[in-house]
């Protein structure tokens, strides 16, 4: 994790990475343990000043970019008008981490132009952001934008704790973990989804009667899944990757096109689920090692986009007035 975001003015540029959920996705919402990390897909964004506020050259963005609009909003961002040219290498609607990557960059950048902040306000930042433009959530994917590397939230003793970030009268609390050293593989399924209509659809399915029991295995699964990350058990991950992706099959947000991934890839790895919200988006993979090229073989055979990943190290940061 990089230091505090330091005073900066225009022209300058910011980056984040996107994230990719291990465990507890939807459950997080509800209390429940997530484990996570920021991966080495970054988001980048260009600021300078303007005649009137735009995104990629679209002056009507901060009306139909609802992001945009939202970053915007906030209390703390410039208020002199800034033209914004973003570039990412991460899918959108993939389920990695885009819009999270996109407040990050934002926040970061806003707060140098307001002076400064410190990691754990840069990580409240962000959240408003996509709180404010989703209207549902929780501020995982936002603080491994932050962050960088493997993270816990709601997983008391997981690790040394970060920050808290706030909803309200909610409170998160984001913990720092070990990154295990493993290569991972993410595979975008070509199938958009919405986090905000995915959350809402889950929300509903657990207020049925068996809801609580759900959530509780959810939280289960997640608990026995750090504790198996900080042994270094692949074996033990991998099962409850496979644990985890029923109990998303069985809240409504997998789909065929996840499930051909995941059936093309499974000869080759110790553990496969869906990543972030589902209803379409992307799965996350462990490879065995040694067979990393032969995964990423079948995954894009069976029409994946699949990407070979690392933790990224550093969140949010300032790299310099673009040229």
């Amino acid at each position: 994790m990089t230091g505090a975001i330091g005073a900066a003015s225009l022209p300058l540029s910011a980056r984040a990475p996107g994230k990719c959920i291990v465990f507890g996705e939807h459950a997080v919402v509800h209390g429940g343990p997530e484990l996570l990390f920021a991966v080495d897909l970054t988001t980048q964004l260009f600021l300078r000043p303007g005649a009137r506020a735009q995104l990629n050259g679209d002056p009507a963005a901060p009306e139909r970019h609802p992001y945009f609009r939202a970053a915007l909003a906030q209390p703390w961002a410039p208020r002199t008008p800034l033209e914004v040219q973003a570039v990412s290498r991460i899918p959108r609607g993939a389920g990695l981490g885009s819009s999270a990557a996109f407040c990050a960059a934002f926040a970061a950048g806003g707060s140098a132009l307001g002076g400064g902040v410190d990691r754990a306000g840069l990580a409240q930042r962000s959240f408003d952001i996509e709180r404010t433009a989703q209207g549902v959530g929780s501020p995982g994917d936002t603080s491994a934008a932050v962050a960088g590397g493997f993270l816990t939230v709601n997983a008391p003793g997981s690790g040394p704790t970060l920050w808290s970030v706030r909803d309200g009268p909610r409170t998160w609390d984001v913990r720092r973990v070990d990154d295990p050293g493993w290569v991972w593989i993410v595979a975008h399924s070509g199938i958009p989804r919405a986090t905000g209509d995915a959350v809402r659809s889950v929300s509903a399915r657990l207020r049925a009667p068996d809801g609580p029991e759900l959530l509780e295995q959810f939280a289960r699964v997640a608990r026995e899944g750090i504790a198996a990350m900080a042994a270094g058990d692949r074996a033990a991950v991998g099962a409850r990757m496979a644990e985890n992706q029923q109990l998303l099959r069985e809240v409504g947000v997998s789909h065929p096109r996840l499930e051909a991934l995941l059936d093309a890839v499974a000869p080759n790895v110790d553990g496969a689920k869906l990543t972030g919200a589902g209803a379409g988006g992307s799965i996350v993979a462990l490879p065995r090692p040694g067979a990393e090229v032969e995964a990423v073989r079948r995954l894009a055979r069976a029409g994946g986009l699949p990407f070979v990943v690392r933790p990224a190290r550093d969140g949010a940061e300032l790299v310099g007035p673009p040229a």
